[in-house]
């Protein structure tokens, strides 16, 4: 059987103050009315049955979760106690798949982008799934084709090619500096490292146990707890936080990537609404059900309810809008959000986070 895991416990501290701690990113309704978590599991809808899919998330939000999420059993959806990166979250969906079937193929997804269009996503994960299923050694991973040099990003140096748009993998690459994100998004050999994977799951199991055996170790007896929620509270803490590429892609040998040629758009800063959301006329993005604007350009404005914005004369700005807090900036400024957390943390403790 082919299962499915999301993850989806991200903070999105770059959204506040729409998210928040019982409000995450993930379930904020910006895109056509539907949050990143509805979307990703929309994707999924023909590729993997509902009772497939595992959604791990913090433990804070895995009731909001369930509440919206309708459509995926609430045993699916488990909780974790703190991050501990993507790596154990991977290992504790692993081991969880493994107990329903040992033979299953595990593809794992993020909550955190806008994949467009379905109908190329989906052919890409059948493509992998049926690579990993030819070829059960194989880890693989989804590659995005850069559309321009970006340093916040991983990149996945291919190499020979196997099959149709799937090659092996020469290596993995850091957040590079602008010269050499420009060099890798012109020379045609690397993608964008999507933190997507498939895999047999014994296979990523018996890396896990290689590469990270205390993690394996702990979470190996997770499907026989009484009180699952009760046992994660017990180990997490006690497991090294690390992310699966430092963990295991970068050590294994046995690594292909599937060219992933989507439009592939990460939703984690109010300035990339920008680029996923419907613009006006003057290129604002507004996901508001009131505004009213004169001599205003490129700007984003986002509120959660019929609060009315109006502005004036301002160009390239973010307002933002909810109950209890109103975010106000230059858009060049909105990657200095957690410099403002930590002083809204020090003046008022964690009311308004």
């Amino acid at each position: 059987m082919r299962y499915a895991v999301i993850m989806a416990g991200g903070a999105g501290e770059r959204l506040w103050p729409l998210s928040r701690g019982k409000n995450p990113k993930q379930l904020l309704r910006l895109i056509m009315g539907k949050s990143l978590l509805e979307l990703a599991v929309e994707r999924l809808a023909g590729l993997f049955a509902p009772e497939n899919i595992l959604i791990i998330t913090s433990a804070n939000y895995a009731d909001a979760v369930s509440a919206v999420i309708t459509g995926i059993p609430r045993e699916n959806i488990i909780g974790e106690p703190i991050g501990r990166d993507t790596a154990n979250a991977i290992c504790l969906g692993a081991t969880l798949v493994a107990e329903r079937d040992a033979d299953a193929t595990m593809a794992v997804f993020t909550a955190d982008h806008i994949i467009r269009p379905k109908e190329v996503f989906a052919k890409s994960v059948k493509l992998a799934c049926d690579t990993v299923e030819q070829r059960p050694e194989a880890l693989a991973t989804f590659g995005i084709v850069p559309t321009g040099p970006n340093t916040g990003l991983g990149y996945i140096h291919r190499g020979e090619k196997l099959h149709d748009s799937v090659y092996l993998v020469r290596g993995f690459r850091e957040k590079p500096d602008h010269a050499t994100a420009r060099r890798y998004a012109e020379g045609g050999e690397y993608y964008w490292n999507s933190g997507m994977f498939v895999w047999k799951v014994q296979t990523i199991l018996d890396a896990l146990r290689l590469h990270l055996p205390d993690s394996a170790n702990k979470l190996q007896v997770a499907p026989q707890a009484k009180d699952l929620a009760s046992f994660l509270a017990n180990v997490y803490p006690t497991l090294k936080k690390i992310s699966i590429d430092f963990a295991v892609m970068e050590k294994a040998k046995n690594v292909v990537v599937v060219e992933l040629g989507c439009e592939w758009l990460d939703v984690g800063s109010w300035p990339s609404l920008a680029e996923v959301g419907e613009i006006d006329e003057d290129g604002n993005a507004v996901v508001a059900p009131k505004t009213a604007l004169l001599d205003s350009e490129r700007n984003v404005l986002v509120s959660e309810d019929d609060h009315l914005i109006a502005m004036v004369g301002m160009d390239d700005c973010i307002v933002v809008h909810s109950p209890d807090a109103t975010l106000i900036c230059h858009a060049s400024e909105s990657q200095r959000l957690k410099e403002l957390l930590a002083i809204i943390r020090e003046k008022y403790g964690d009311e308004h986070l």
